[in-house]
């Protein structure tokens, strides 16, 4: 499986690393993670109570990303924001897994936006384009396809079919499971991230699932189209 990005969602100001990871155990959790977790999201909640986020440049980044592409604001909210909304009005965020869970620990942590991908689901490469409206669209926890604008930045496999739309909604196919093992991992930025700083957000990614759900991951440079 490889990795593409078309030049010209790099143009509209997209950063973009993927990686891959195999042999991970999701299932279930372990005290040293739960441990963790918890120290993270106290001090997350602490962090953001009453936090301007459209001050943050990295998450008003997003914002400005979805203005220049044509995405409306008020139902495109970027995910960490989203995040930092859960938080600030539960005191936690959502339980899915503990693959979920890392990359949600380390959203709120730099503010980049994460996705992950059970690779059995995959068919083909992953390519972030724009779409054409043509694609199938079945969002997480959603029986039936939705319909998906043209002109929208998207991740999509070889079958025509959306992995993630924009950086906010992934889809019933590809998602984690408790027996997932195998892993396609993706982190974006934007105008406001260097690249280096989207590229240490994926290996921090790797070395965190390493450590906590074993497996082997390796970062991987998209190649652009």
């Amino acid at each position: 499986m490889e990795f593409f990005v078309e030049q010209k969602v790099l143009d509209a100001g997209i950063k973009l690393y993927a990686g891959i990871i195999r042999g991970v155990d999701n299932n279930g959790d372990t005290e040293e993670w739960t441990n963790y977790r918890n120290e993270r999201i106290k001090e997350f909640y602490e962090k953001y109570q009453g936090v301007d986020v459209h001050a943050d440049p990295i998450i008003e980044g997003y914002n400005i990303l979805h203005d220049n592409t044509g995405v409306k604001r008020r139902k495109n909210i970027p995910s960490t924001q989203n995040l930092i909304k859960i938080l600030e009005k539960s005191g936690d965020i959502y339980y899915i897994s503990r693959v979920v869970d890392i990359y949600n620990i380390l959203s709120l942590d730099n503010k980049l936006s994460y996705g992950a991908h059970d690779m059995r689901y995959i068919e083909g490469n992953v390519t972030l384009r724009f779409t054409d409206g043509t694609e199938r669209f079945v969002p997480l926890g959603q029986p039936e396809p939705k319909a998906i604008n043209a002109g929208e930045y998207c991740y999509c496999d070889d079958s025509n079919e959306v992995l993630c739309r924009l950086e906010i909604r992934q889809v019933e196919k590809t998602c984690i499971r408790p027996d997932t093992t195998d892993i396609a991992l993706l982190v974006q930025g934007n105008e406001a991230t260097e690249d280096e700083y989207v590229k240490k957000g994926m290996t921090d990614l790797i070395d965190m699932i390493e450590k906590y759900c074993g497996g082997k991951g390796e970062l991987v440079v998209p190649t652009v189209i």
